[in-house]
């Protein structure tokens, strides 16, 4: 089973798209970090829902837990296809050509006049839901309980941050383009925080952190 679920047009669409949310400028942007990438990969099925906490891979999902899972899948996956036919319909309209056509400008106002068209919920998950998840008993993507409930522009724009800043395993954030952007000097790996060789603890409670340090390297 592949890796992706869009067509190369759709995928063309969406990553233009993407760029416009997180342009590159005079740091990367989400072309560069691969949030296409992150996006076609969690659209394409079950294999890449929750990653494993020791970086060795993916959660295999099963029973009630697929099923729920696929249904969420499906409604995303809907939503994307509706929304890249609304963005090539309104560029059509004002420049007889696909969305992927446009200048960066006409696409920002393409992507504007659906955000003006909508129903006046937030653009976004907030930062804690789009960035982090929810609090769960179980590992999480960055956004498992209310992304499906979004329009295509705020859907859009989150994912488009979970590509940029989440961990690399999930296909994004490119070489941890978007930790460096921010100054986040995140782990090598998931394996790091899983084992306690990496920790964020400095940032909350100084000298915590080199104990932890001194610890494990006493194992």
């Amino acid at each position: 089973m592949p890796d992706t679920f869009f067509n190369p047009h759709q995928r063309a669409t969406i990553a233009a798209a993407m760029a416009r949310i997180i342009p590159t400028d005079d740091t990367p942007g989400a072309q560069e970090a691969g949030c296409i990438d992150f996006l076609d990969r969690y659209l394409s099925g079950l294999g890449y829902i929750f990653a494993k906490p020791d970086g060795s891979g993916f959660e295999v999902l099963e029973g009630r837990s697929a099923d729920a899972w696929m249904q969420r899948i499906e409604i995303m996956r809907a939503r994307y296809a509706e929304g890249i036919q609304d963005l090539d319909a309104r560029a059509r309209a004002t420049s007889a050509t696909d969305f992927i056509a446009l200048t960066p400008a006409q696409q920002d106002d393409v992507l504007r006049a659906i955000e003006a068209d909508g129903t006046g919920q937030p653009t976004t998950l907030t930062p804690s839901d789009a960035l982090a998840g929810p609090v769960s008993a179980e590992p999480a993507l960055q956004q498992t309980s209310t992304e499906v409930d979004l329009e295509f522009l705020p859907l859009l724009i989150t994912h488009t941050r979970q590509g940029f800043y989440a961990d690399p395993i999930y296909g994004g954030n490119k070489r941890q383009i978007g930790w460096q952007v921010i100054g986040f000097p995140g782990p090598a790996s998931m394996k790091e925080v899983y084992t306690g060789r990496y920790t964020t603890l400095h940032y909350f409670m100084p000298g915590e952190a080199e104990k932890v340090r001194e610890f494990h390297d006493g194992l």
